[in-house]
């Protein structure tokens, strides 16, 4: 069991029985009323992002989760399949629990996979990655003086994103994984 105290941002845990992540949190006393603990939790596996209150000292069960890190292989209609490097054990994770995370990794990507009672429960991308465009529009010339114009690109995953002009087919480019947006062209 953990107490307000310990909450953290990334903290799993366990709250009307379904796993959440605490997004963030903010302790507050107000006059002669108790401190409370207001928290923004994220359910791990609807995605919906709640509000809750907890008093100051409250107990709440803590998930036990473990990390791995997984190679990415292939997917089929269903699932997604990555394999432990170490055991070599392959295992399916749903579309549902990989959403729009797939937009930012290749096979053979190695990633940071969350398991909640030996059962997959959410991957960790990094912070950035780093993709190839496949198809994008030539930029004008005499473009480049304009400040902050942007074409559509599509990168080898199939994500579409706004990039700069000076951006051509063949490029590598850094993306922002929590936002997916462009951060930069990656000098090969």
């Amino acid at each position: 069991m953990a107490s307000t105290s310990d909450f953290r941002p990334g903290m799993i845990i366990v709250y009307n029985n379904e796993l959440c992540k605490i997004v963030s949190y903010q302790h507050s006393k107000m006059g002669r009323a108790g401190a409370v603990v207001r928290t923004k939790l994220k359910n791990l596996l609807t995605g919906k992002v709640l509000d809750n209150t907890f008093r100051s000292g409250e107990k709440v069960e803590e998930a036990r989760v473990e990390a791995h890190i997984m190679q990415y292989l292939y997917s089929d209609d269903d699932n997604y399949y990555f394999m432990d490097p170490e055991t070599f054990e392959q295992i399916p994770i749903s579309t549902d629990i990989m959403g729009d995370d797939v937009n930012y990794i290749r096979e053979n990507d190695e990633i940071k996979v969350l398991m909640y009672q030996e059962r997959p429960i959410v991957i960790e991308l990094p912070a950035s990655v780093e993709l190839e465009v496949t198809y994008t529009e030539p930029g004008e010339r005499g473009d480049s003086a304009k400040t902050n114009v942007k074409k559509p690109a599509t990168l080898e995953t199939g994500l579409e994103i706004p990039v700069p002009l000076f951006i051509n087919v063949g490029d590598v480019i850094k993306i922002d994984t929590r936002e997916g947006s462009y951060l930069e062209r990656v000098k090969k």
